[in-house]
């Protein structure tokens, strides 16, 4: 697996974790993600995850500042299919048990971050930019 970013599009960018297990999960003032590879996904804001397939969809709402994450629990060894950071500051990630996480940018907070393996960043700047860092050269 290449350790850079996939690539980069006129309104995303496609984050390289396909395939990585979600291998701990981390619960504070935020929601903690931790992928193989020394990936990370970080989440400081609400978000949605979407539970199931096809007909039997489910959008539970995630607030990690109240530590109203339960449900993300079911991310646990799941692996990421599709990775997708939106220039207006969103991210989707879809993951190989049928969830969908979708974080949204905040008006006044970094909503998200991704690290990813060999040093690359990504953050949800206030407002939805994204801070993008390439990590090692």
């Amino acid at each position: 697996m290449s350790e850079s970013l996939l690539a980069e599009h006129e309104d995303r960018r496609i984050m390289n974790l396909r395939g990585l297990a979600v291998t701990e999960i981390g619960i504070s003032y935020q929601l903690s993600l931790r992928l193989d590879s020394d990936a990370r996904v970080v989440l400081a804001c609400p978000s949605t995850l979407t539970l199931g397939v096809d007909d039997g969809r489910q959008d539970v709402f995630l607030d990690p500042g109240r530590q109203d994450v339960v449900a993300a629990i079911g991310l646990f060894g799941a692996k990421v299919l599709s990775a997708v950071a939106f220039k207006t500051g969103s991210m989707r990630l879809v993951f190989d048990n049928g969830c969908h996480l979708n974080s949204r940018a905040d008006p006044s907070f970094e909503a998200w971050e991704v690290l990813g393996p060999g040093g690359w960043r990504i953050i949800s700047m206030p407002g939805g930019k994204l801070a993008v860092w390439s990590g090692r050269g």
